[in-house]
């Protein structure tokens, strides 16, 4: 068993694996390095079966989606720590070293993130983590880097190494044994949001998570769904609704869960005037299946409930994000009061 396996969850990505992989397989010395193929149709376990047999092939019976794809993969995956690797992702040398310096200084510590920098143009920081991730008090996500479709120029603002509340699933380094002992992934979330949900876990428990500077990957983004797709709407606002029905207390749950119900409906109604008639839809249909599942949600709620040993998260942004960003027009994150 190696200390640091690299797993790649792969579906239909033969031209990522083409591009990105050999520069992870480079630049990740002493790493066991695993593709999870999420049974593709297209040429991705021919490619490398031909042309790399020092990576571990995992194939998979169907298309799980990310979350219950990691989750099974992850069962066959003998490791101290998991990084696991967007298939559209370019590492660059000694990528992986600092950030197990940095867990391994720390036991609590238990999941991390480098910077995260945009493939395509690589002075600015790239959607899906940037320099860290956190929430607000009604759960909507943003980063370091940042704030919803604003993203700052990479000036080196973001070279340190910090608590976090959450890691993003395009390179989260994390502990195998915490990864399995909180249940891993919501296999219900299928993808987008999944790795919020795992990181509040993580918080409850009382680990915590960090970011790090000194390492770097570039990101393409959307390779499984384009931010224009309404399937990627649709995931995002359900899982977003399971997640704060999950982890909030009930004083939250009460006061602050009918607040993000309404912003979600402000949201679907901009959606259909002044955007897209199909996003506006995709919210709509996102709160249907949330409140038709609510015996599944409620059971999830419970389990979760029962494990949370630290209810004060000094990670989270005690405001809101979405007044600083459309009310108070701050666009940086460091012009929020953190």
């Amino acid at each position: 068993m190696k200390e640091t396996a690299v797993v790649i969850l792969n579906y239909n990505g033969e031209h990522y694996l083409r591009t990105f992989l050999p520069s992870v397989i480079k630049n990740s010395p002493g790493c066991e390095i695993v593709v999870a193929d999420n049974c593709s149709n297209d040429g991705s376990v021919k490619y490398l079966k031909e042309n790399h047999p020092e990576v571990t092939l995992v194939q998979l019976t169907c298309n799980h989606g990310y979350s219950a794809g990691y989750n099974e993969a992850l069962l066959q995956v003998k490791a101290k720590y998991y990084v696991l690797l967007n298939s559209d992702v370019e590492v660059t040398p000694n990528w992986i070293s600092p950030i197990i310096a940095l867990m391994e200084k720390d036991p609590n510590t238990v999941a991390a993130q480098p910077k995260i920098l945009a493939y395509d143009n690589k002075e600015y920081f790239e959607y899906a983590g940037a320099g860290g991730g956190f929430i607000d008090k009604l759960g909507y996500p943003f980063c370091r880097g940042r704030l919803f479709l604003d993203l700052e120029k990479d000036n080196h603002q973001y070279d340190d190494e910090v608590q976090i509340f959450w890691a993003t699933g395009a390179c989260l380094f994390i502990r195998a044994d915490v990864f399995h002992e909180l249940g891993g992934f919501d296999p219900d979330f299928f993808a987008h949001m999944e790795e919020i949900d795992l990181c509040w876990r993580i918080n409850n428990a009382g680990y915590s998570i960090a970011y790090s500077g000194k390492s770097t990957v570039y990101h393409v983004g959307g390779g499984t769904l384009h931010k224009s797709n309404p399937r990627k709407t649709y995931l995002n606002f359900r899982n977003g609704l399971s997640i704060l029905y999950k982890n909030y207390s009930r004083k939250d749950l009460f006061f602050k869960f009918p607040i993000r119900l309404a912003l979600d409906w402000v949201a679907c109604f901009k959606f259909i005037f002044f955007d897209s008639l199909q996003d506006g839809i995709a919210v709509m249909k996102a709160h249907w299946h949330f409140f038709s599942n609510h015996r599944s949600n409620f059971r999830k709620r419970r389990a979760v409930q029962k494990r949370i040993k630290v209810r004060k998260l000094e990670t989270i942004y005690k405001g809101s994000i979405v007044f600083d960003y459309y009310i108070k027009k701050l666009k940086k994150f460091s012009e929020i009061s953190f």
